[in-house]
C-alpha cells in the first residue's frame, strides 16, 4: 500500500500491509496473573460493573491500592496517597450506587491528580521544595472539582518536574520518576507521573497539563491515550505562569475514558478570565462509536514524517508510517505533505523562560539555590527577554495560528510522530546524543501546537524491538476535538492495544 505525496520530489513510501501487526500493540492480553483485575479495567468497564452489579467501587479502589503498594516504590509516579479518603469515598459511592443514585458520570472511578492542580485539603507543592505545604488548600483546581462534582475517586497525587517545566518527570522534590516499560528510562513529562500511574493500573483516569507536549511526551513514552484539547475548552486556574501555552486535559488506557473524561472537565468556570463557554454534549459520544471505517471514512489526512525535517529515529519512522497506513485503509484520504511551519523553537523559548521567570520572581535567593539547576538556568535567560522579544514571539505564534487555520481548510486532520525516540535515560532532560542541550531540543513535534493551541494527542502504534511503546500524533483544527477523537477511536478499533500493560 502506498500514501499520495503532494511533494514535488519523488519518495518511496511504501508502508508495507496494511494487516502486518509487526510493532504494533495488537497481542494477546498480558494482564496481571492471567486475569483482569479491576485496576487493569478502563473507566467505561469499571461503570459497566458498577451498573450490572458484578463489581463495587470499593472493590476497585481496593485493587488500585494494592496496585500503587506494590509498584509505586520502583516507579515513583505518586507523590500522595490518601488511601482511608479514597476509601471512604469508594464507600459512599457503593451507597449511591446501591440506592440507584449515582453522583455523576464517573461515580467510584478511580483517578489521580497531577501535582500542578490545586485539590481541596492536599497540598499542591508543583514538584517544588520552594512551595511550603502549610498553606490552607482549601481550593479545588476546575479539573479536580468537576471529578470531584462527578463521583470520580481522587486516589493521590501525582508526580511533575518542578513547575512542570521540562518534557520529563524528575524534581529535587520527588525525585526520579521511571517508566513501566523499562525502569531505566523516563516516563517522559511533564505528566509523566500520570501517565506512568494510568500505565500500570493505579488509578483509570489522570489529569495532565500540556504547555509544550507535557500530555502528548509521557502519553507516548507509556503507551497510554493522552490528549491537549484546544485552548480554553477545559478551564485553568490558578492561570499559568506559561500562559496560554498550557493546556490541561486527561491520560487514559482508552479513547473512550478519555473522551468520557474530557465530556466531564470541559465547561466554562468563572475563575479562568480565558475560559470558553461551555460546549454542548457530544465529545463522549464518540466511546460509542464501534465501526472505525465510520468514523474517519472520507477525512482528508495530512501525513507529515518529520514536521519539516525533524529527525526521527527509523525504528519510531517505520511504526508510524504503519499506523498511518491504517487510516487510509479505513477509507480516509491521506496525503504525504508538510504544513510547511517555521522553526518557533526560539520563539517557544522566549514565551516558556519568560513564564518561569515570572513564576519564581518572587522566591529569595536561598530559595533560587534550591532550584532544579535546568529550570535555575531557563530563569536566568527568561529574565533577560524584553516586551519586544516577548511581543516578537507573539506575532510569529499568530501567523503559525493563521497558517495551519488555511491548511486545515485542506486537511480535516495533520499525523506526524508524536515524539521522535522512544524513551531515553532516566533523570536526564535530553537523551545522551542531545547532551547539554534542553528539552526543547527534541519536542519539535509538540510544541507547535501548543503555539497555535490546536488539539493533538498521542495514540499508541506499536512497539520498538525494545519493547517500548511508540505514540502517533492527531492534531486538529481548534475547536475539532471531535474530529481528533474520532480518528483516534477509529485506530483503537483498529488497531486495539489495551489488553497490553507493562
Amino acid at each position: 500500500m502506498t500514501i499520495r505525496s503532494d511533494r514535488t520530489e519523488s519518495k518511496n513510501t511504501d508502508v508495507g500491509p496494511v494487516g502486518d501487526t509487526a510493532g504494533t500493540a495488537d497481542v494477546p492480553s498480558a494482564r496481571r496473573g492471567g486475569s483482569t483485575l479491576p485496576a487493569d479495567m478502563s473507566a467505561e468497564q469499571l461503570l459497566h460493573g458498577y451498573a450490572t452489579g458484578e463489581l463495587s467501587p470499593v472493590e476497585a479502589v481496593e485493587s488500585v491500592l494494592e496496585r500503587i503498594e506494590q509498584d509505586n516504590p520502583a516507579l515513583n509516579a505518586y507523590c500522595l496517597v490518601r488511601p482511608e479518603e479514597a476509601r471512604k469515598a469508594a464507600r459512599a459511592s457503593a451507597e449511591r450506587l446501591r440506592r440507584g443514585e449515582p453522583m455523576g458520570r464517573l461515580d467510584g472511578v478511580p483517578a489521580s491528580i497531577k501535582d500542578i492542580h490545586l485539590t481541596r485539603g492536599w497540598p499542591t507543592l508543583r514538584g517544588s521544595v520552594t512551595t511550603s505545604q502549610d498553606a490552607s488548600w482549601d481550593e479545588d483546581s476546575p479539573v479536580t472539582a468537576r471529578l470531584r462534582e462527578q463521583g470520580a475517586v481522587l486516589v493521590g497525587k501525582t508526580t511533575t518536574p518542578e513547575l512542570a517545566w521540562k518534557g520529563v518527570t524528575d524534581s529535587p522534590l520527588t525525585g526520579i520518576t521511571r517508566n513501566p516499560w523499562d525502569l531505566s528510562t523516563t516516563p517522559g513529562g511533564s505528566s509523566g507521573g500520570s501517565s506512568a500511574a494510568v500505565a500500570t493500573g493505579m488509578g483509570a483516569l489522570s489529569t495532565g497539563t500540556d504547555g509544550g507536549g507535557s500530555i502528548r511526551i509521557p502519553a507516548s513514552f507509556t503507551g497510554v491515550f493522552g490528549i491537549k484539547p484546544t485552548w480554553g475548552l477545559v478551564p485553568h486556574y490558578p492561570a499559568s505562569p506559561f500562559g496560554s501555552l498550557a493546556h490541561t486535559g486527561p491520560l487514559t488506557r482508552t479513547v473512550g475514558d478519555a473522551a468520557l473524561m474530557l465530556e466531564v472537565i470541559t465547561g466554562f468556570d468563572p475563575r479562568d478570565w480565558m475560559a470558553m463557554p461551555t460546549p454542548g454534549p457530544g465529545l463522549g459520544d464518540i466511546r460509542l462509536r464501534s465501526d472505525p471505517e465510520d468514523l474517519v471514512r472520507g477525512m482528508r489526512i495530512a501525513y507529515s514524517p518529520t514536521l519539516g525535517g525533524l529527525t526521527v529515529d527509523p525504528e519510531v519512522a517505520r511504526i508510524v508510517a504503519d499506523a498511518v497506513a491504517v487510516f487510509e485503509s479505513l477509507g480516509a484520504d491521506v496525503v504525504e505533505t508538510d504544513p510547511e511551519l517555521p522553526d518557533s523553537r526560539h520563539e517557544f523559548e522566549v514565551l516558556w523562560y519568560s513564564g518561569a521567570a515570572k513564576a519564581t520572581e518572587k522566591l529569595t535567593d536561598r530559595e533560587r539555590d534550591l532550584l532544579d539547576p535546568g529550570l535555575r538556568e531557563i530563569i536566568e535567560e527568561g529574565l533577560t527577554y524584553d516586551a519586544q522579544d516577548y511581543l516578537t514571539a507573539m506575532a510569529l505564534r499568530m501567523d503559525m495560528g493563521a497558517h495551519m487555520g488555511l491548511f486545515h481548510t485542506e486537511y480535516d486532520l495533520l499525523l506526524t510522530p508524536a515524539a521522535p525516540f522512544p524513551a531515553f535515560e532516566a533523570g536526564l532532560e535530553s537523551p545522551p546524543e542531545l547532551a547539554g542541550q534542553r528539552w526543547t531540543s527534541w519536542a519539535g513535534f509538540s510544541y507547535p501546537f501548543n503555539m497555535t493551541q490546536q488539539p493533538a494527542a498521542s495514540v499508541p502504534c506499536g512497539f520498538t524491538s525494545a519493547e517500548l511503546p511508540v505514540g502517533l500524533q492527531v492534531v486538529g483544527a481548534r475547536h475539532a476535538d471531535t474530529q481528533v477523537l474520532a480518528a483516534c477511536r477509529a485506530f483503537e478499533l483498529a488497531r486495539p492495544w489495551q489488553g497490553r500493560m507493562p
